[in-house]
């Protein structure tokens, strides 16, 4: 059963077997649902039930428990405290039931052949006698033989299911657990749940603590403690930091765990000697006089060492594979690339080009409207007349078209170049460098640690490697604050541009842009490109920012409002948050249409045209594998294979059966944070105090910098100013620099 265990006990409740019809709402987090059902007795005037339904499929006969109720709006309905799945015994619930899509192989119009051949003994004979299914018109052996597959498969689910509801498991959840673990799943989850965190994508310590505390291990057992301590840090690197120093990570670990200090620090103790953790003192703040013992996960402390002894010997290496441009005539240089181009460059960015061309790593820095793209492509013009092989990416795959497009040169995203495989492990690296002589990587203030660690070490020796951003911007999501660290350390090279050219100034995103980096406020009725819209209530700002995405902007400045248009909101939660905003706009742009198929998973439902981004690194999909932050379009659905096809933005057909669409979200509206990388015509940005936690500078000027031609501000002027004058959040946690420091 799907109730949690604890909680005051409840009167015995009413048994209700329904057929699950439609689902009007589902809260993902919550799994709160409210849906419709048919019972027998209702014919087709259908109920209305509310409650814990998360992970009901509609065409699924429920037997529900629960009690009738009156709402004041909505008037009688059943409230849910739990259910369980149930066979259906009619002929048009078994043909509703198959078609449901919950059966690979089998869609609507098969479900029908196979009952219309079988009748009320269709659910024996697939059971009990798979073979004879080939007695159905247009059902041949290997079809059958999925669908016979497919049905065991869903057994075991059901067994499992029984099992992880009955300790308080939602059954989205239950499902990838089975996916995971597939027959052991009850064994894993009843003697090591605390597993179900680090191998589990979606699972948490709290929700492996609710169910370890339901199968009897102790509150206070340090295998418990232990998993905590492990779960703070991963909340840490969530968060950003490489680290936590020890005094930060025992307090952190004791307000989620609620144990004694002293207990915490002892586990936190075993786990250094068992080497699950690394702690080495680093040096506290920029100063260095001071350290602090800092707590690493395995993985960053091996990539902070890794990259930084990578830069320090590509840095040093004797080798040279552009060493022509150590001897270069750099006035003449400069006058044939200006012939080239069509344009002088500015002192600083001539002495960018010579830096990139004469230095093995270096940064090159600088906000929008200074010419950095340009800068990137006088650097390749250069290097490729010198018959050099260079190589363009970017963290993403709108930041690497954007940058073909501006040199002219192909480019690629990281994940790409570096030819991941399942595991993340990359194809280039030390043993198998990449064949380049100047590796040049855009928008690097997304790159994370990790990423980046991979990358230099693809690197071969001799190569250049050009880190290029705007380090004003939102660190990457991923831990660490790469381009900021490399420009801390005065062992790396470095430019900054800072001149913002004439037609940059004509520009309302670019001179706000710079504004609000400066602290000023943005300037709302001086530019043709720069608009706010002034509303203060989340409600009023949610619907005003459907109308302008929808309506507005199509019709002034034709943009296409799913292609060209992108909500970019500070926060996910709210009414005026990228969730809420995600169906209002979907509701929008992509309404529900009468014989056009769609599938809910959980919370969302996803239809052809959706606008959808890819939640986690996953190396099985695609070619070379579909990372996290991937946006693209559902092109395709099949409810008979059980499957929705995506066009990504990096125009890769990728399939998706229905059972992995926890991997995708709507992108209507995303997070500012998820935007980085990426470059839109249009930006519309819904600002409401609710948000107030999350109103900072460098929240704003991500977001604003994500437009090509058009920002539009929708919300609350006390907000806006809100987010100009807070700084942003200090310093993460990492020892990049340091170790770029000392050898």
């Amino acid at each position: 059963m799907t109730t949690p265990p604890g909680g005051p006990a409840r009167p015995p409740g009413t048994e209700l077997t329904a057929v699950l019809e439609r689902i009007t709402y589902a809260n993902e987090e919550t799994g709160y649902t409210i849906a419709r059902v048919a019972t027998e007795r209702s014919g087709n005037d259908l109920l209305t039930v509310v409650g814990p339904l998360l992970g009901a499929q509609v065409g699924e006969s429920l037997r529900l428990t629960g009690r009738w109720g009156s709402h004041p709006r909505y008037g009688r309905q059943f409230e849910v405290w739990s259910y369980s799945t149930v066979l259906p015994a009619t002929i048009q619930g078994i043909q509703r039931y198959l078609g449901s899509g919950l059966i690979k192989g089998i869609g609507p119009k098969m479900a029908e052949r196979i009952v219309d051949h079988f009748g009320t003994d269709t659910l024996r004979v697939i059971e009990e006698e798979p073979g004879r299914l080939v007695e159905v018109p247009g059902l041949g052996p290997k079809r059958t033989k999925m669908i016979g597959a497919a049905w065991e498969e869903q057994k075991i689910i059901k067994e499992v299911m029984i099992f992880l509801q009955g300790v308080g498991v939602s059954t989205s959840i239950a499902v990838r657990i089975f996916k995971q673990y597939g027959e052991g799943s009850v064994d894993v989850v009843r003697t090591e749940p605390y597993r179900l965190a680090d191998d589990v994508w979606g699972i948490g310590f709290k929700t492996a603590d609710t169910i370890a505390q339901a199968v009897g291990i102790p509150h206070d057992s340090p295998e418990r403690v232990k998993a905590g301590l492990r779960y703070t840090l991963s909340q840490a690197a969530d968060d950003g930091h490489c680290y936590l120093p020890a005094p930060n990570l025992v307090a952190d670990a004791v307000k989620i765990l609620e144990v004694p200090a002293d207990l915490t620090a002892s586990c936190l103790e075993e786990l250094v000697a068992e080497e699950g953790v690394v702690r080495e003192e680093v040096p506290a703040g920029e100063g260095g006089e001071n350290t602090v013992p800092a707590i690493y996960l395995v993985p960053f402390h091996r990539a902070e060492l890794s990259l930084a002894g990578t830069l320090r010997g590509l840095l040093s290496s004797g080798h040279d594979r552009l060493g022509a441009f150590a001897r270069v005539d750099w006035p003449a240089a400069l006058g044939w690339l200006s012939g080239r181009t069509g344009a002088d460059l500015a002192p600083e960015q001539a002495e960018a080009v010579r830096l990139a061309l004469t230095e093995k790593v270096a940064v090159l820095t600088g906000g929008p409207g200074c010419g950095k793209s340009f800068t990137v492509r006088s650097i390749v013009t250069l290097a490729r007349a010198k018959r050099a092989k260079v190589i363009l990416a970017a963290p993403t795959g709108r930041a690497a078209k954007r940058l073909a497009e501006l040199t002219g040169h192909e480019a690629t995203t990281v994940h790409r170049l570096l030819q991941l495989r399942p595991g993340g492990d990359a194809t280039f690296d030390r043993d198998n460098p990449l064949d380049a002589d100047l590796v040049v990587v855009d928008e690097a203030s997304m790159l994370d640690l990790l990423l980046a660690n991979k990358l230099a070490k693809a690197v071969a020796p001799g190569a250049h490697l050009l880190f290029v951003g705007d380090v004003d911007q939102l660190p990457s999501v991923g831990a660490g604050e790469v381009l900021r660290d490399l420009l801390a350390a005065p062992e790396i090279p470095r430019v900054r541009l800072t001149q913002i050219f004439r037609q940059a100034q004509e520009s309302g995103v670019v001179v706000n842009a710079h504004r609000v980096n400066t602290g000023q406020a943005p300037l709302v009725r001086e530019f043709p490109d720069f608009f706010l819209f002034p509303c203060e209530e989340p409600e009023e700002i949610a619907a005003l920012t459907v109308d302008v995405v929808a309506r507005r902007i199509p019709a002034k400045f034709g943009l296409n409002p799913r292609r060209d248009v992108q909500v970019l909101a500070p926060m996910h939660r709210g009414a005026a948050g990228a969730g809420a905003l995600n169906v209002a706009l979907q509701e929008a742009l992509t309404p529900s249409r009468e014989g056009m198929p769609e599938r809910r998973y959980g919370g969302r439902v996803f239809r052809v045209g959706d606008k959808v981004t890819q939640l986690r690194n996953n190396y099985d999909k695609g070619a070379a594998g579909v990372f996290n932050g991937t946006v693209g379009v559902v092109t395709g659905m099949s409810p008979e294979e059980s499957r929705l096809t995506v066009l990504t933005d990096e125009d890769e057909s990728v399939d998706y059966s229905f059972d992995e669409l926890d991997e995708l979200a709507h992108a209507y509206a995303v997070s500012i944070h998820r935007s980085q990388g990426s470059e839109y015509p249009a930006v519309v940005i819904p600002l409401a105090t609710s948000a107030w936690m999350m109103l900072q500078r460098n929240l704003l000027y991500t977001a604003i910098t994500r437009a090509r031609k058009l920002v539009v501000v929708v919300g609350s002027r006390r907000a806006l100013a809100q987010a100009v004058r807070t700084r942003g959040a200090g310093r993460r946690h990492t020892g990049l620099t340091h170790r770029l420091r000392t050898p």
